[in-house]
C-alpha cells in the first residue's frame, strides 16, 4: 500500500529552565492509505505530540516527516498551513465548529479558504453532505444538531478538499454508541478510498475498525501493546 505519512527518528522535547520534557522520544513508522490506525495509550503518553507532527502543527526536535515525499519539517509555517489545508483533513473531539455559521457554511470554509468560489465551494459542499445524510440539517446552526449530527458535519468539512491523510483527535468521546457507529463507519469507508484515516482515542469501542494499533506509552511508540492498551 500506498504509504501517506512517515516519520524517521522524529521526536518532540520542551525545555523549561534546565529542565528538558521528552514529548515523544525519537520514533520511526509509516501510515498507509487505505487504513484505519487507532494510536492508543494514557493521558499524557505523546500520542497527541504524534498526530501533531503527523498534521504539520509542531516541528519535530529531531527527525524527519514526511508527507507522501515531502519532508515537512524543512517547510516554513506559511508552507505547513497550505500543506494542511490542502492535503490534511483534522476531526476533532470537540467537533470545532464555527457558532455563526451554519452546517453548510461551516463544510465550505476550508474551499473558501483555497480561494475557491462561494459557487464552486457550495457545489462542492452538497455533494459531501448528501454523502453523509445530512443535507435535511445543513441550514441548522452548530447548537441545533446533535453531537452525531455535529461530528458528521465536521467529518464532511475535513474531507471536503480532498485529503490524503485524515487526523482524528478522540472523534468519538463524547458521542452515544450510535453515533459513534456511524462516524466510525465514515471514517472506515474513507480509508478504504485511498486515505490513510489515524485516530487518536481511548474508546475501546474502535479497536474493531482498526486494520493496525499502535501503542504509545511514556513517549515511546510500538506496534506492540505495553501494559494497558486502552484507558479504562
Amino acid at each position: 500500500m500506498e504509504i501517506a505519512a512517515r516519520i524517521e527518528g522524529a521526536g518532540k522535547e520542551y525545555k523549561t529552565g534546565d529542565t528538558t520534557i521528552v514529548a515523544l522520544a525519537p520514533s520511526t513508522t509509516e501510515f498507509r492509505k487505505g487504513e484505519v490506525t487507532l494510536i492508543v495509550g494514557p493521558s499524557g503518553s505523546g500520542k497527541t505530540t504524534l498526530l501533531s507532527l503527523l498534521g504539520c502543527v509542531i516541528y519535530p526536535t529531531m527527525g524527519d516527516v514526511w508527507l507522501g515525499d515531502m519532508c515537512v519539517n524543512k517547510l516554513s509555517e506559511a508552507e505547513l498551513a497550505k500543506i494542511r489545508l490542502n492535503k490534511i483533513g483534522f476531526v476533532f473531539q470537540g467537533f470545532n465548529l464555527l457558532a455563526p455559521l451554519n452546517a453548510l457554511e461551516n463544510v465550505m470554509q476550508p474551499l473558501i479558504l483555497k480561494g475557491e468560489s462561494r459557487k464552486e465551494a457550495k457545489q462542492k459542499s452538497l455533494a459531501i453532505i448528501k454523502k453523509f445524510d445530512m443535507q435535511s440539517r445543513m441550514k441548522n446552526l452548530p447548537r441545533n444538531l446533535s453531537g452525531g449530527q455535529q461530528q458528521r458535519i465536521a467529518v464532511a468539512r475535513a474531507l471536503v478538499s480532498d485529503p490524503q491523510l485524515i487526523l482524528c483527535d478522540e472523534p468519538t468521546a463524547s458521542l452515544d454508541h450510535k453515533s459513534a457507529v456511524l462516524v466510525m463507519d465514515m471514517l472506515k469507508a474513507l480509508s478504504r478510498e485511498n486515505r490513510a484515516v489515524i485516530i487518536v482515542t481511548h474508546d475501546a469501542r474502535l479497536k474493531r475498525y482498526a486494520d493496525r494499533t499502535i501503542y504509545v506509552s511514556e513517549g515511546k511508540i510500538s506496534d506492540t501493546p505495553f501494559e494497558e492498551e486502552f484507558d479504562n
